[in-house]
């Protein structure tokens, strides 16, 4: 029988990872800590991190060590047999994390979309290892920090426990985008903007100007500015326009 979660330790526990996490130098430690704070309040596991390459179906770019990071709690060989199958027949998951920008459990994916026997194979093989749901937390467009459980996470789970998991990983995200920055850099660079320059693009590619901007950020148009100088240092080009198109190109905004 599984113990009834706590949301308030859920949520001391998921702090104190917070606080810490910048203390910690690997990803090994960063997918362990994170995983206390899962299987000790919810009796979930970390499966582990994964970062999103920038065009869909580019398996080449997923690598163990290098831009997958699995948590030793996942069954073995799970991984092993999802790549070679991904390869043959690419699955809708991580399609749906690139353009995703909240969590979502498998389960539920499974149930909305009503895949084909041949769409079926990511759930299938996950139950053949063992896991029966995932729960997929995007994070900045770049970023798939997942975990997994024996049962339906959705009813484990309420709004509110997800909502600080999904907390949580974002911070296991940046703090994995520090340890990786010179593989970052090599890969694309751009790959983690802040939130108010996510949010500043975003206005930009509706068509606002700088002023208007400024009026609903409640922000002076000086600072969004900078905002709009930052992000395209980050991604690595000389103009607004380009940057607008960088982001929406690689789903860093909707």
């Amino acid at each position: 029988m599984q113990t009834p979660i706590c949301l308030s330790t859920l949520g001391r526990e998921a702090l104190k990872f917070i606080s810490d996490v910048d203390g910690l130098t690997t990803s090994d430690e960063v997918l362990d800590n994170l995983h206390l704070v899962a299987n000790e309040t919810c009796q979930i596991n970390v499966l582990g991190a994964l970062m999103l390459p920038l065009h869909q179906g580019d398996w080449d770019s997923l690598e163990k060590g290098k831009t997958v990071f699995l948590h030793k709690s996942v069954p073995r060989g799970w991984w092993e047999e999802h790549m070679e199958l991904s390869r043959a027949h690419p699955g809708f998951g991580m399609s749906f994390a690139l353009l995703s920008l909240a969590p979502f459990t498998m389960s539920e994916l499974m149930r909305a979309l009503e895949p084909l026997a041949a769409d079926r194979w990511p759930f299938e093989v996950a139950l053949k290892h063992g896991m029966r749901d995932r729960l997929n937390c995007p994070v900045g467009g770049r970023w798939l920090i997942s975990y997994w459980s024996h049962s339906v996470i959705s009813i484990r789970l309420n709004e509110r426990a997800r909502a600080i998991l999904f907390m949580a990983a974002t911070f296991a995200a940046i703090r994995l985008q520090k340890l990786l920055a010179p593989q970052v850099v090599r890969i694309g660079k751009g790959a983690l903007l802040t939130p108010r320059e996510l949010a500043v693009l975003r206005l930009l590619s509706l068509g606002n100007q700088v002023g208007e901007i400024a009026r609903r950020l409640g922000l002076g148009e000086e600072t969004i500015r900078s905002h709009v100088k930052k992000a395209q240092a980050k991604l690595g080009v000389r103009t607004q326009a380009h940057a607008v198109a960088q982001a929406l190109r690689r789903r860093l905004i909707p």
